[in-house]
């Protein structure tokens, strides 16, 4: 069969790696840079920065989904659910799926290293083959643990950990420059944001989990719900979800410019947490794509913008 144009191609892989799904760690990301930012950076560098994040951020996830698309194509073949995504089909082939991975993995490095060549800061240039195998490491996981789930966590937990290291390695608590001694000056919002990204992704893919138990005990595939069964799985979701509001607490008192905006987010986002194991307590799977989709994207679009209005206010 013959190959589709570049542009179709692109379009069929945009389509099964779902491009709009950034929405669930990008803004964390821009959240954790203006956290980062310095009193004293001037506008234009701060929004190149900026720039240069979202470049990172969306190049990082479209590699790390492209690369489970294609670690799991032979899995997703056999799972009705699944077996329509393009190289599961057989819409694309495998070459051009590496290919395709390699231009963003290619473009993520090119938009790190701008920040060595155009702002002197040389860490996200030094990390970033590191977080690239980090992020891709989710795919092989629920092949030889029911962790996997927190694998992923920490995959998108890495983008506000990365936004803000990019934007100020102090934020983060290291030195200008690669090879200097650690710093004392973190900002403790930061990683308290990780953490609160790594449980609130954690949990909510274990309810997302909950799609394919029969399929992955068939498969020898590790899930929590397929481990240790639907009820037990969703009460470790609920328990994540339960540090994820401690944690977005903790960020909000981690940083004394956060005010009555970020607090009212956080007040938002514990509702809509709350809200979205209602929904699956009352409508079960039938209520997974509000309570998976809508409020997580709510979650972090409205996390993301108050707390950024809190701090650019």
């Amino acid at each position: 069969m013959p190959a589709p144009p570049a542009l179709a191609q692109f379009r069929l892989v945009a389509r099964d790696i779902k491009l709009s799904h950034s929405v669930f760690a990008l803004p964390f990301a821009v959240l954790a840079a203006c956290i980062a930012r310095p009193v004293d950076s001037p506008w234009p560098r701060f929004a190149a920065q900026l720039g240069l994040v979202v470049v990172c951020m969306v190049a990082a996830r479209s590699w790390a989904m492209m690369v489970n698309r294609l670690a799991d194509a032979a899995i997703d073949s056999k799972n009705p659910r699944t077996a329509r995504r393009v190289f599961a089909s057989g819409e694309l082939n495998a070459q051009r799926g590496w290919f395709i991975a390699a231009a963003f993995a290619a473009a993520f490095v090119a938009a790190a290293s701008l920040f060595g060549l155009l702002m002197g800061n040389w860490w996200p240039a030094t990390l970033a083959l590191p977080v690239l195998a980090w992020i891709a490491l989710y795919s092989w996981t629920k092949r030889f643990t029911w962790l996997c789930h927190i694998f992923l966590g920490g995959a998108l937990a890495a983008s506000p950990l990365a936004a803000a290291l990019a934007v100020d390695p102090a934020a983060v608590g290291l030195s200008p420059l690669p090879g200097q001694p650690l710093l004392a000056t973190a900002h403790h919002a930061v990683w308290w944001l990780a953490g609160m990204v790594l449980t609130w992704v954690a949990g909510f893919d274990v309810i997302y989990a909950l799609q394919d138990v029969e399929f992955d005990r068939r498969e020898g595939l590790f899930s929590m719900p397929a481990s240790l069964g639907a009820s037990a799985a969703m009460w470790v979701s609920r328990s994540l979800h339960l540090a994820a509001a401690a944690m977005l607490w903790m960020a909000l008192r981690g940083d004394p410019r956060f005010g009555p905006i970020f607090m009212s987010g956080v007040f938002v986002a514990w509702g809509l947490l709350l809200m979205e194991h209602l929904v699956l307590l009352r409508r079960g799977m039938a209520g997974l794509d509000m309570a998976f989709f809508t409020l997580n994207g709510i979650v972090s679009c409205a996390l993301g913008l108050a707390g950024c209005i809190d701090l650019l206010n």
